[in-house]
Parts: structure tokens; C-alpha cells; sequence
């Protein structure tokens, strides 16, 4: 390795950076590389998903379990992590859908929080920064926000003329949206636990699954080899126990299959800076010999 590569993930909620690439972090921590996970809101109006948590202390005291299991999480994956410091938007539903709740993230000004965001890209000087797509993996108005936020950050760090007060220029190299929901993925996931006569836990989705409807799949420029830290990604997810039920569809497909039949994780280069070749199969592709030229 010519130099220690940085790279940045931002995310809407705490969880989030364990269910959307965590494997990949956890390689290049392996590896030698830094990397910062970077949670734009508490979480705080996320709901309780995991039974055994449903309680009236947690309830009571949400802000602070999330923080605890976000630094459990962080220090499973070995990642840096910062903070943004926004209140969770919360998941509006109904017919007509409720308004947002007033101060929360997804009615910030986007120069407010590109400006926080160009403030920590500018410090920590990624390589690699990696968002969600215009959709937000789903259309949480979160991670919406999170997908402009992120861009607007990345297109502005290295621009001098941009938010002066909040440091130094710095160029991230490349962009990258995750995809890890594509159907082309639960279908082999599928396909492989009933060839071993086992039940699958995608039946009823992929049976329901619009076959007009577009593909992440066939967004995916790169391909991260990272199965072997499978197990640690299902660590870091346990972490986020408000969140994620240990019981849940997360750990249905055995990790020995999940390793044989898909043990990479998917993005696409939104921006490059540097020279490549696609497909990928490593987010640092072109920066080593762009940073040691």
C-alpha cells in the first residue's frame, strides 16, 4: 500500500452505516486505511423494531441509547465517527401525509448543512466519500437530504470560494452511491436457500417486487470482495439493538451462503476525479496513483 487512503461515509441515522456497506469499512480498516462514518441526525423519532427493547426506558431516553450503540457500532468496525449534529425528520405516513416536524434535518436550508458537512470533508481530507443515490436507498426525506447534502458537499470542499470560514480546501477524488437492495441480489439469495431445500425469506417480496421497476442493479459500477467481514457487519448491526431485532429477516440467509453466492457489496461512481476503469472492484481504484504521482 502506497499511502493510507481515507474514506468517508455519510449517513441519515445511526443503523445506517451498519445495513449500507459496513463490510467494505471493515476491510479497509483491515487493511490499513481510514475511514469515518459521519451520521447526519440522532435518529431520535426512529421507532423501536427489536421486541426485547421495547421499553418505557428507552422510550424515555432514545437520544442517548442511540448514541451508546452508534459508539458500539463504530468501535466494532473500527471506524471513525463524527456528528452532524441534526434531529431526525421521522418516517411521515398517513393519507394525506402529516407535515414534517418543525427544526428537523430535512427542512434545514441545504447550504446550511452542505456548509457543516464541507467543514468535516475539510479536516478530515477523505479520498472517497460515499452517499446514497437521488432516491436515498428509500424514500425516507432523510436520506433524501443526506444524498443533496453529501453532493453539494463533495462538489464544494475543494472550491476556495465556498463556505471560506470552513477551512482549507480539500478534493475527495470520487463519489459513490451504495446499493445493497437490488433484486437481482434477493432473487440469488432466494434461488440459493431453496436449492439447499431451505425456506426463504424473500418469497412474499420478490412475489410482490413490480417487474417495471427499475433495478439497482443495473446502476452498479463496483464491486467490493468484503464476505469475509460479513460477520463483522452483523456485529455492528446487533449494536443498534433499538433498531435491529436479532431475530429479524437480517440474519435469515446463513452467512456461508451469503459468502458463496454474494460476498461483495455494490456502489456506483457517481464522480471521479481520477482515471478508471469500470466495472470496479475497489472504491480506491485510481487514487494511489493519483496521490503518490
Amino acid at each position: 500500500m502506497a499511502e493510507k487512503l481515507r474514506l468517508m461515509a455519510v449517513h441519515a441515522h445511526p443503523d445506517d452505516e451498519s445495513s449500507k456497506g459496513a463490510a467494505t469499512m471493515a476491510r479497509y480498516v483491515a487493511e490499513g486505511h481510514e475511514v469515518m462514518v459521519v451520521t447526519l441526525t440522532g435518529g431520535e423519532r426512529g421507532s423501536i423494531l427489536n421486541p426485547a427493547m421495547d421499553r418505557p426506558d428507552v422510550l424515555e431516553n432514545m437520544t442517548e441509547f442511540r448514541r451508546q450503540e452508534m459508539a458500539e457500532a463504530a468501535r466494532i468496525l473500527g471506524v471513525q465517527h463524527r456528528w452532524l449534529g441534526y434531529v431526525d425528520s421521522g418516517l411521515p405516513e398517513g393519507d394525506p401525509m402529516p407535515p414534517l416536524p418543525d427544526g428537523c434535518f430535512a427542512l434545514v436550508p441545504l447550504e446550511e448543512a452542505a456548509e457543516k458537512l464541507v467543514e468535516v470533508v475539510r479536516e478530515w481530507r477523505p479520498h472517497v466519500i460515499v452517499t446514497y443515490d437521488e432516491n436515498g436507498g428509500y424514500p425516507h426525506p432523510d436520506h433524501i437530504k443526506c444524498h443533496e447534502v453529501s453532493v453539494a458537499a463533495f462538489d464544494a470542499a475543494g472550491d476556495p470560494d465556498r463556505f471560506p470560514s470552513a477551512g482549507d480546501p480539500w478534493t475527495p477524488l470520487k463519489l459513490y452511491y451504495s446499493h445493497g437492495f437490488s433484486r437481482k441480489r434477493l432473487q440469488a439469495m432466494h434461488d440459493a436457500m431453496l436449492e439447499r431445500g431451505l425456506e426463504s425469506p424473500y418469497t412474499e417480496w420478490l412475489e410482490k417486487w413490480d417487474p417495471d421497476k427499475p433495478d439497482n442493479a443495473d446502476r452498479v459500477t463496483s464491486r467490493v470482495e468484503c464476505g469475509e467481514y460479513f460477520p463483522v457487519r452483523d456485529d455492528a448491526l446487533r449494536a443498534h439493538a433499538t433498531q435491529i431485532d436479532p431475530n429479524s429477516r437480517w440474519f435469515f440467509i446463513p452467512l456461508e451462503i451469503q459468502q458463496e453466492v454474494w460476498p461483495f457489496e455494490e456502489y456506483e461512481l457517481a464522480r471521479s476525479l481520477v482515471d478508471t476503469t469500470l466495472p470496479e472492484d475497489d472504491l480506491f481504484t485510481g487514487i494511489n496513483e493519483k496521490v503518490t504521482a
